[in-house]
């Protein structure tokens, strides 16, 4: 794909505010944006920063899998069935140990959560 087709596609996107299919474009091609980054609009730029600061940094975003753990786990908590929210720890320890997972959680499974010592 050349260059005036990705700007003419992420402007179009960005308008749209179809940030997911920005996002996407931006992360096929996010060596190439950040060398023309001069070309870009304000706004596209903005989010190819951040896209390659989250790269720097080696951030990894919670794929689609790790999401329907954490509504799971949100959903035991709501229903406090305690039995499933087990399971559902003992299946997937490593993604309670992630930092940003917190951010998900509804106030019933981190208090719950906390209480079992399985967050802090």
């Amino acid at each position: 794909m050349n260059l005036k087709k990705i700007l003419h596609d992420l402007q179009k996107y960005m308008d749209k505010s179809d940030l997911v299919s920005a996002r996407r474009l931006i992360e096929e091609h996010l060596q190439l944006l950040l060398v023309n980054k001069n070309l870009l609009n304000r706004n596209v730029r903005e989010m190819v920063d951040i896209l390659a600061s989250m790269e720097e940094t080696g951030f990894r975003p919670l794929n689609r899998q790790e999401l329907n753990q954490i509504h799971h786990i949100n959903s035991y908590a709501s229903t406090f069935d305690l039995r499933g929210l087990k399971l559902s720890i003992e299946e997937n320890p490593e993604l309670l140990m992630r930092e940003d997972v917190k951010h998900y959680l509804n106030a019933d499974a981190k208090a719950l959560l906390e209480g079992m010592s399985a967050i802090s």
